[in-house]
C-alpha cells in the first residue's frame, strides 16, 4: 500500500501528522460541539436562548464560546438583525451539515459497541 508508507513517511518526518484526522477530532469532538451542531441539525435555526434552553447543562459562557469557535470553523452562520430588540441566529451550514454521515457512523459503532466498553471498564476495574 503506497498510500500507507508516504503517511508513515510523513508521520516519521514531522509528528504533527502522525495522525492526520487530529485537527478534525480537535473540531468537532470538543466537549459542546456535537450537542450544539445536532441541535442545530435537528431544530434548524435557534436564538442563543432556545440553545441554552436545549443544551440544558452547557453554561451561557461555554456556550457563546462554542458557538464563536463553530462559526470561525466554518460550521454555524450567525446572523445578526438590527432590531430593537437585537436578534441574533445561529445556523448549521452545509459544511457542517457534511458531518452528519461522520455522526451517523459513530451513533452506529455507539450502538454496538458501547456495551462492551463498559464491559471492559468493569472487568478492569475488578482487577486487583
Amino acid at each position: 500500500m503506497a498510500g500507507d508508507e508516504t503517511w508513515m513517511a510523513s508521520a516519521l518526518a514531522d509528528p504533527e501528522l502522525a495522525c492526520p484526522i487530529g485537527p478534525v477530532v480537535d473540531i468537532v469532538f470538543s466537549r459542546w460541539t456535537t450537542p450544539i451542531l445536532w441541535t442545530l441539525n435537528m431544530h434548524g435555526r435557534q436564538r442563543f436562548v432556545e440553545l441554552e434552553r436545549r443544551i440544558t447543562a452547557i453554561t451561557p459562557k461555554v456556550l457563546t464560546q462554542r458557538l464563536r469557535q463553530l462559526e470561525r470553523d466554518g460550521l454555524v452562520v450567525r446572523t445578526y438583525h438590527p432590531e430593537v430588540p437585537p436578534r441574533v441566529e445561529y445556523e448549521i451550514n452545509e459544511l457542517g451539515r457534511s458531518l452528519a454521515p461522520l455522526f451517523a457512523h459513530l451513533a452506529e459503532w455507539a450502538t454496538s459497541n458501547l456495551d462492551k466498553v463498559e464491559l471492559a471498564r468493569h472487568d478492569y476495574d475488578a482487577r486487583p
